[in-house]
């Protein structure tokens, strides 16, 4: 933990640290629980679709209304929500009524935080902390929630194992994991309730007018990480495991270890990307190790065997997430504190919704066929996000990273 950051900020890495071991077990037992339920492909990918729509109007409009709530009330707001949601997924089997719960609700579908909880707690995160520090403290709250969605992943096979041991209905012991998410909820909005009152104030969350100054380049970054979304769509952890089980025949068990496995690379991987970016600067970081990430995401779909494909995408996974604690970082950096909140909120916005696109068509190329078309389309597409991140953004570097070349360029003038 960074020497600077406040017991805030070690309360908000635990909450993300119990929202993603949540998310974790969903994510994987969703596909399965409802197939079970008698779902198809195309309706699973529906839902997934509605989880993404849902979860970017949700987080535009807790983004936008930040500076009049604050950022404790909105984290108070998300956890209930969250509550409900887990209480709708375990109390309805109707396809319908289900989409309506995924819309309105906080489920997560995703390895990733694509949910309303991350622009507030971006926001608050980075008033927790000095600038020197920023990037540290966003990679190690990315890997509690790596790690502890790894966690959750490994632990979505034991519904599986409990039924097949004791007889069970498999349906109704993997339902089970929703009751799960609903009491994360509670302790995750019992330690938001206990975060520090003047959390709005260190995190500038406070302005008339929650994008003024920063609103072209916010509108720039906003467009490009929608096409990166775009891709991560349709691979989005619900489908990578559907295509797991049509393509190779893999458990929910088996599946769900692949997935531990997984988060914990991508969870220190972006302990590295600190480190890295503190080298490199937050721009090269997030295009240099995203590169060949997609690389090895379109090998994986061309392989013959579930090892070998498993193989490719556990290599993937070691460099996939190195990206995220510096795109935070940068969106944190080069806007003022007070516009914060928003900036959060609209950058990730589209990404929801450029992801929602996506996994519905992932799930009627998954219908129609059981190779990975999904993971092709997702590679090509991050890949261009890749190139034209580079030409855009390439030279405009947060204050952090100006001030450091000034004073390594002072120091190299007054060397002898």
């Amino acid at each position: 933990m960074p020497a600077s950051a406040t017991t805030d900020a070690r309360t908000l890495l635990v909450t993300r640290a119990l929202r993603g071991f949540a998310d974790g077990a969903v994510s994987v037992l969703l596909a399965d629980y409802l197939s079970l339920i008698g779902l198809s492909p195309l309706q699973i990918g529906a839902i997934v679709t509605g989880t993404l729509l849902g979860s970017a109007a949700l987080t535009l409009a807790l983004g936008l209304l930040g500076h009049r709530l604050g950022l404790r009330r909105l984290l108070l707001a998300a956890s209930a929500l969250m509550f409900a949601t887990g209480l709708g997924f375990l109390g309805v089997t109707a396809f319908w009524p289900l989409l309506v719960i995924a819309v309105a609700g906080t489920l997560n579908p995703s390895a990733g935080d694509v949910s309303v909880f991350l622009p507030a707690e971006q926001a608050s995160l980075s008033g927790t902390v000095e600038g020197r520090d920023r990037t540290r403290l966003f990679a190690r709250y990315n890997l509690s929630g790596n790690l502890a969605g790894a966690v959750g992943a490994l632990a979505s096979g034991l519904p599986v194992a409990a039924a097949r041991r004791f007889g069970w209905d498999r349906a109704a012991a993997e339902r089970s994991g929703f009751a799960l998410y609903a009491a994360v909820a509670v302790a995750v909005g019992v330690l938001y309730w206990k975060l520090s009152p003047t959390l709005d104030q260190r995190a500038g969350a406070a302005t008339a007018s929650p994008l003024r100054r920063s609103r072209r380049i916010v509108f720039r970054l906003a467009a490009l990480f929608s096409l990166d979304s775009f891709g991560g769509g349709f691979i989005v952890q619900s489908l990578l495991a559907l295509w797991l089980f049509r393509r190779f025949a893999l458990s929910v068990e088996t599946t769900g270890a692949i997935f531990f496995a997984a988060g914990v690379a991508a969870g220190f991987s972006q302990l590295v990307s600190a480190r890295l970016a503190g080298r490199i600067g937050l721009i090269n970081t997030m295009v240099y190790t995203h590169l060949p990430s997609n690389v090895l995401l379109i090998l994986a779909t061309l392989m013959p065997t579930a090892p070998l494909a498993v193989g490719f995408l556990l290599l993937r996974m070691c460099l996939s997430q190195m990206d995220v604690p510096a795109r935070q970082s940068y969106v944190m950096a080069v806007v003022p504190p007070e516009e914060r909140p928003a900036a959060a909120s609209v950058t990730n916005v589209p990404r929801s919704l450029a992801a929602a696109l996506a996994p519905l068509l992932a799930g009627a190329m998954l219908s129609r066929s059981s190779f990975g078309w999904p993971l092709l389309c997702a590679g090509v597409a991050k890949t261009v996000y890749d190139v034209l991140l580079l030409i855009q953004f390439g030279a405009l570097k947060p204050p952090e990273e100006t001030a450091d070349t000034a004073v390594a360029a002072g120091g190299s003038r007054r060397s002898p």
